[in-house]
């Protein structure tokens, strides 16, 4: 079979084309395990980082999402399934609404019309995220039936490919499945455009010496899952029975709600298991970021999600050593 990834250059793209290629296979169309003979990731740009150790097993392919052309020309097969993960961020949405807009709303389209394939029915997960939930209607805990209210463009656009997933997954056009990432923790590099990015940063810079600032209040709080085992919901979504799946396509991912004090001390712990010493943590504020996470869910049900097995992490502490496993002892 062949797999695509979109966004295949970004962070968790590329962890789960690493993860992919590690196994080997992947349940299909015909409900088996299907050797995966093809891998393609696509991208805006894909570093060279990014294909370091790929470049036997994948083929890269860049260029602009919102080309629909190209984005047809990647669905050449029958045997095909589509992780969708390119997207405009959160931070950079809300800066830019019309590439956001470009981005999230027409690629998602492109993406989605090209895996209608005739006669075959495709497996397509999409990336969406719980940005979709906000307002002051907003309950304490949100769940798959709660009704999305997004006050972000990046949480607007994300629902309108979740309602798009589903009516084509109706229609016939391909198997979709859409997950409800919360914050994925801990992506190593740069921090990015999303406003999420101190989540990561508050672990990865002290870690590697260097200050970090914190622009919300270490009382905030937010839902957290760690990139492993982000990377194998995307998966066990994928493979699940289309029997086990509801007419909402769309599950929250399993997380964990944390403080920013919580996180700290958990990487406090880790450190000093590990005789490292920390770059300072500086209490930074920043509007703009502290409205955009204001209007996030702190806390989600992800009842539908685990009963279809989906992972969560057993502690903050146990995804820390695996970056330092993964990322910093290399």
């Amino acid at each position: 079979m062949k797999v695509v990834i979109t966004g295949g250059g970004g962070f968790l793209g590329n962890q789960l084309a690493r993860k992919l290629v590690e196994r080997g296979s992947l349940c299909g169309i015909s409900g088996q395990a299907e050797t995966i003979d093809e891998l393609v990731l696509f991208d805006q740009m894909i570093a060279p980082q990014a294909r370091k150790g790929l470049e036997e097993s994948a083929s890269f392919v860049e260029g602009d999402i919102a080309d629909r052309e190209l984005i047809f020309s990647l669905v050449d097969r029958d045997d095909l399934s589509l992780f969708h993960l390119a997207s405009v961020v959160s931070g950079e949405g809300e800066q830019n609404f019309d590439l956001a807009m470009e981005v999230n709303l027409k690629g998602g389209r492109n993406v989605f019309e090209a895996c209608r394939v005739p006669n075959s029915q495709p497996r397509v997960v999409f990336a969406s995220s719980v940005a979709v939930f906000g307002g002051r209607a907003m309950p304490s805990v949100v769940g798959d039936t709660t009704k999305p209210a997004p006050q972000t463009t990046y949480g607007v656009s994300k629902f309108m490919c979740e309602l798009m997933i589903n009516d084509y997954t109706r229609k016939g056009f391909f198997d979709g499945r859409a997950a409800r990432l919360p914050t994925i923790f801990i992506r190593p590099g740069k921090p990015n455009a999303a406003a999420s990015s101190f989540a990561s940063g508050v672990f990865r810079e002290p870690l590697n010496g260097v200050p970090c600032d914190l622009p919300v209040l270490r009382e905030q709080q937010m839902p957290l899952l760690g990139y492993r085992n982000a990377v194998e919901c995307f998966i066990r979504l994928h493979e699940a029975d289309p029997a086990q799946l509801s007419d909402d396509r769309a599950y929250n991912l399993p997380s964990t709600t944390y403080s920013l004090h919580e996180m700290i001390a958990a990487l406090e712990r880790v450190a000093a298991k590990h005789g490292i010493t920390l770059g300072p943590i500086n209490d930074a504020p920043d509007p703009m970021i502290q409205k955009i996470v204001a209007t996030w869910p702190t806390t989600t049900d992800s009842s539908r999600g685990l009963a279809l097995g989906l992972p969560n992490d057993a502690s903050p502490d146990q995804v820390v050593e695996d970056y330092i496993a993964d990322f910093l002892k290399q």
